[in-house]
């Protein structure tokens, strides 16, 4: 990988939180973290979009609507069918909401699970996540750093909370963050340790997701970073993005570099990966590498230069991007083609999404920040706006999506919603 001397741009501060991770992140952390309480139900404010009054409550496990979807035209906002106030210590990366096995998870100390229908408390761990660091599902398991900071990496049974996995990289290296899983292996980076006990370098390694054993390592290039790096995992390659602007692929087997390119612009560094290729947003141009060899597969342009693509996600063979001149489109991500385009953001006046999930035949979509924002319901049909679900706490957290198929989760702050879908 090649050393990048361009200076990092100016970040918002939930940005710098989310990329600093680690140690140095749990000290900029708001003290008192609250954990995971039954008797907050209904609390926090939720209700239709742009309201700040309070909605219905109802008690643990009781759906405020019913277990029905909410019915009627696109002014019909669903109530929560539960709300919980969580320890949540999030900066805004996809992975830090998480649902399986019958349990909702937000990362913060304690963990907790939250059991997807009722919302009450399954099972936590004390230590929790470290905070800026992924939780990552994979094999059946949540992979979570060491929030002991001992250099482990650890597995556990989310339906449980039982650990059923450990690993150690080794003694010359601190801070082993998960970065990505696949069927055999476990992703970490982590800092290279001096004779001084300082830390210039970092490293990239596999785990055995068996046995938990060192699989390989590659020692990073001088000046790259641990913290800012998204990460996918699958077949024969390894890709992942990091703080600056570097798109690497390496081989899953081995370790070694397949290739390496400079982005133009980050985006935070979130991409999508269809098939065997990888799609990645530099500002107003959407671009398809291979992964094989990184050359460019296809490429989109917004109508505008200054109208920048926003994160990008895969689903049910879509792509769905939106830009910041809140253009949404659904596009075909083998050829990029588009397959529809919606002003509808536009028109409502609401911000831009930044991440996706899907469930009966609706995109829920999550936005950056109050006001005019919180949850999207869209037709993934048409683009068409459905309702936007808003809690009305004016927390400057960005919100963040889960759904187990059955139901939505919202993750706002410390507030988890629970919506019908």
């Amino acid at each position: 990988m090649r050393r990048d001397d361009v200076p990092v741009g100016r970040l918002s501060r939930r940005r710098a939180l989310r990329l600093a991770g680690g140690v140095g992140a749990l000290a900029m952390l708001t003290a008192g973290a609250v954990g995971c309480r039954d008797d907050d139900a209904g609390t926090g404010g939720a209700g239709r979009s742009g309201s700040t009054g309070e909605a219905g409550s109802s008690g643990p496990g009781e759906p405020a609507d019913g277990d029905s979807p909410v019915e009627g035209g696109g002014k019909d906002v669903p109530e929560p069918l539960w709300t919980r106030t969580t320890s949540a210590q999030t900066y805004g990366d996809n992975d830090e909401l998480v649902v399986a096995s019958g349990v909702v998870i937000a990362s913060g100390k304690p963990l907790a699970a939250l059991d997807t229908a009722s919302g009450r408390e399954r099972w936590s761990l004390e230590d929790g996540a470290v905070p800026g660091a992924s939780m990552l599902l994979g094999n059946g398991t949540l992979y979570l750093a060491s929030a002991r900071y001992d250099g482990t990496v650890s597995g556990y049974d989310p339906a449980s909370g039982k650990e059923t996995w450990r690993s150690h990289p080794g003694k010359g290296y601190r801070q082993p963050r998960p970065i990505a899983v696949d069927d055999q292996q476990v992703y970490v980076i982590a800092e290279i340790l001096e004779a001084d006990g300082s830390s210039k370098t970092n490293v990239i390694a596999a785990l055995n997701s068996g046995t938990g054993k060192l699989a390989w390592q590659e020692r990073r290039d001088f000046g790259t970073e641990g913290n800012g790096i998204h990460a996918h995992a699958g077949g024969r390659y390894l890709v992942y993005t990091d703080f600056k602007k570097n798109l690497t692929v390496r081989d899953t087997a081995t370790g070694k570099q397949v290739w390496t390119h400079k982005t133009t612009k980050t985006n935070y560094g979130f991409f999508a990966v269809y098939e065997n290729l990888v799609i990645v947003p530099q500002g107003p141009k959407l671009q398809a590498f291979s992964l094989a060899d990184g050359s460019v597969k296809w490429s989109v342009q917004t109508t505008e230069s200054y109208v920048a693509f926003k994160e990008p996600a895969v689903l049910d063979d879509v792509l769905y991007i939106a830009d910041s001149g809140r253009t949404l489109r659904a596009l075909d991500p083998r050829t990029g083609k588009e397959v529809w385009k919606s002003e509808a953001l536009a028109e409502a006046n609401l911000m831009v999404p930044r991440q996706y999930v899907k469930a009966g035949g609706v995109l829920y979509a999550a936005t950056d920040l109050d006001k005019q924002g919180g949850v999207i319901a869209i037709d993934a049909q048409t683009g068409a706006v459905r309702w936007t679900f808003n809690d009305g706490s004016g927390d400057y957290h960005a919100w963040l999506v889960a759904t187990d198929g059955k139901r939505v989760f919202a993750l706002h702050g410390k507030k988890l919603h629970a919506l019908p879908i």
